[in-house]
């Protein structure tokens, strides 16, 4: 399992001229275990968008011990990136055939902007009706068409139909939460999502208009999209047991 600060990197997937997540642990893997190895993960992350949970396989020739590969990529790795456990994997393993994932997004309503909370927040000074975004989130849960709510679709998405099982907005202070659990997710659905809920919680969208705009499948309508700051990849889910022989999990 992986923790970043995606603040730094220009997303997860690797890129030629810029700086990802997925390039510095290819280059760590290759300073540990002197091989050219490929890093699969659960979640493609955007630019900026950070992680407590990601999930990244890979596949070596290498002998090390588990601890190893924490310790030893933690040396060489950025101080913004760390591997925090690791553990072995059967050959049938797909680190993308995930049942659940679930991402937090947190925004600062205070009314004033925190220089220490900049990085891992989105500040929206305006009150925000806490009961109306959490009521009106609740019309994400279940299988729905979620096509209105991504951006940048391709012909690589046969399907925009996604089964959310949890959806919660929730507040701790200045503090605003929202919390969504789903087998997938399309790209910047989270952060379309929390766009049109702060306008929910500005009484600027009813729930009448958000369903109406859920409905209309155009790709783009819900929004607009939050910045990626306050997103958080919090878990990947699996069913089942997917470790392979050798050591036990190593954190």
């Amino acid at each position: 399992m992986v923790e970043y600060e995606g603040t730094c990197y220009c997303g997860f997937q690797l890129q030629t001229n810029a700086p990802t997540i997925q390039g510095e642990l290819e280059i760590a893997l290759k300073k540990l275990v002197g091989e050219d190895i490929r890093v699969k993960a659960a979640c493609r992350t955007d630019t900026g968008v950070h992680a407590r949970g990601q999930v990244v396989s890979i596949q070596t020739e290498s002998a090390l011990p588990l601890r190893a590969y924490v310790h030893g990529l933690n040396h060489h790795l950025p101080e913004d990136i760390a591997v925090i456990s690791a553990e072995p994997a059967s050959d049938a393993f797909n680190v993308r055939h995930a049942t659940a994932r679930q991402y937090s997004y947190f925004i600062d309503n205070g009314g004033v902007r925190s220089p220490l909370k900049r990085r891992f927040t989105h500040l929206v000074t305006q009150p925000l009706d806490i009961e109306a975004m959490d009521a009106t989130c609740q019309e994400l849960v279940g299988e729905h068409d979620f096509r209105s709510f991504a951006t940048s679709l391709d012909s690589s998405y046969r399907s925009t139909v996604r089964r959310v099982d949890r959806a919660k907005v929730s507040r701790k202070g200045d503090l605003v939460r929202f919390d969504i659990t789903a087998n997938a997710f399309l790209p910047h659905q989270v952060r379309n999502t929390v766009g049109a809920l702060i306008q929910a919680g500005q009484s600027k969208l009813g729930k009448k208009e958000f369903q109406e705009r859920m409905a209309a499948r155009t790709p783009g309508l819900m929004g607009p999209t939050a910045p990626p700051q306050g997103l958080f990849l919090m878990q990947v889910s699996y069913a089942g047991p997917h470790s392979g022989p050798g050591d036990e999990s190593v954190q």
